[in-house]
Formats: structure tokens, sequence, C-alpha cells
């Protein structure tokens, strides 16, 4: 059985590995990034079994099957809550929580084994798993941020916000008024966050609110290009492979 583990925590997928070997598979590669992984499987032939962590150093793991066809069965390994794992149990071969227990991976290996023959379309379940996820019943969005300034905390709404940005591995927001402010936390971590109806990731380094678009133009490859109401630092291109779901979002 040829396995691999993406997982950005090293020590986790040490551990993973050792505890699958206590079942006689040894995972043959371990990667650690949306980036890494793109680039892997881009010049190796693709697994039968991947064990999948959702929150990667540079973005969610789904971003890799919007760049990659991964016909590969899934198991995740994740720390999302219990309602959002339960959403999994629909599409994917199975989900083990954080901190990982060797009975239910026995289990999850053993399920795997036993459907190996009826692997579904891989890409079709990250859809459907990735929208339960952006957007499930009854989710509470982020409505305001508080930023410390000197000795002072100031309040910005979210629909005062024209996006956030990351730049030089910090992140920040970017208000309509034409300010810039340093929030912590990555964009991965506000994108869950956000109302989906109003924001949008358009790549890897913005994700903006759908008010402050002010012109969409055609770009080069098949791509757009943003110009909101303020923000002007930087181009805010939609990556190619972003712009069919962006256009369904603004239509």
């Amino acid at each position: 059985m040829n396995v691999i583990i993406i997982e950005d925590e090293k020590p986790a997928a040490r551990r993973l590995n050792r505890m699958l070997l206590e079942l006689d598979i040894e995972a043959q590669t371990m990667l650690h990034s949306v980036e890494e992984s793109i680039n892997w499987f881009q010049q190796n032939e693709h697994p039968d079994l991947i064990f999948l962590d959702i929150q990667l150093s540079d973005g969610l793991s789904f971003e890799i099957f919007e760049e990659i066809e991964v016909k590969s069965a899934i198991i995740f390994t994740t720390a999302f809550d219990e309602y959002a794992l339960k959403a999994f149990k629909l599409n994917s071969i199975d989900y083990l929580l954080k901190p990982l227990d060797d009975e239910e991976l026995k289990i999850a290996v053993d399920k795997y084994r036993l459907n190996k023959s009826k692997t579904t379309d891989i890409q079709v379940n990250i859809d459907d798993i990735r929208k339960l996820l952006i957007n499930p019943l009854d989710r509470k969005f982020k409505k305001r941020f508080t930023i410390k300034i000197g000795q002072h905390i100031k309040i910005i709404h979210v629909d005062e916000i024209e996006c956030f940005y990351s730049e030089n591995k910090a992140t920040y927001i970017h208000t309509n008024s034409g300010r810039s402010y340093l929030i912590d936390h990555s964009l991965e971590h506000w994108q869950e966050q956000l109302n989906p109806e109003h924001f949008y990731r358009v790549n890897r380094t913005f994700i903006v609110h759908i008010n402050a678009i002010k012109d969409i133009i055609a770009y080069s490859n098949s791509r757009l290009k943003l110009v909101l109401q303020s923000y002007s630092d930087t181009e805010i291109i939609v990556s190619r492979e972003r712009v069919k779901d962006f256009k369904s979002w603004i239509d």
C-alpha cells in the first residue's frame, strides 16, 4: 500500500508514521505544506491513501485539490470540532480527531481496505466537505475586530474592511478609510470566521470584501485583476483556478 502523510506539524507526522508502522504500513512521503504537496503530486505517482490534515502552514489542504486532480483515498486527521467532523463522514473514508488514537487509526485503515474497490472521485468529496466547513448551519461569523493602537483599543466592524492580506509572514486588514492594521493569526484562520457571502479568498495572499471591489479587469492567463476602493499597494489577482468560483460568488 502506497501511503503519504500531509501534516504541517512534523512531530505529529512522525508520530502518525510510527502508529502506522504498528499496522505494517509505512508512509513513503511526509509533506508539510500546500505548495510542497502540489509540487510533489505534479512529479510523482499518486498514492493509494493520504492521511490529510486540514490546516497546513500556508493554507487549507483543499487548495491542493484545486490545483491537482487527486484520485487517492483520504483519511482526515484534524483538530476541527465535532460538528464539522460529522460532515466528513458523509464523503471521506474516515476522520480521526487529534490526538490520534491507536484503535481509531486501525479501524480507519481497516475501513479503507474493505472499501478499496469502491473509492469514489475525491475531488467531488473535497468540494462537498469544503462547503460544509466554510458555511455550516448555525455558523456565527466574525463581526468586529479590536486593534490595539498605543494605549487605545480601536473597534473595526467587518463592513469597514476592504480586504485581508498577508505580507512578510504577517497578516493585515485594510479598511475603507485607507488604513492598514496588523492583526494576529493567518489568513487561513480568519477565512474560516468570515461570512463567505461577503468575503472571498481570491488567492493565497488576499481575502476581499465584495463591497470593496471597484473594478474587475481581464488579466493574462485567464485570470482577473481586482481594483478596490482604496487599497492600491499591490496588484490583486484572482488566481486562474479560482476564477470560475469567483464569478459565481459575485453573481
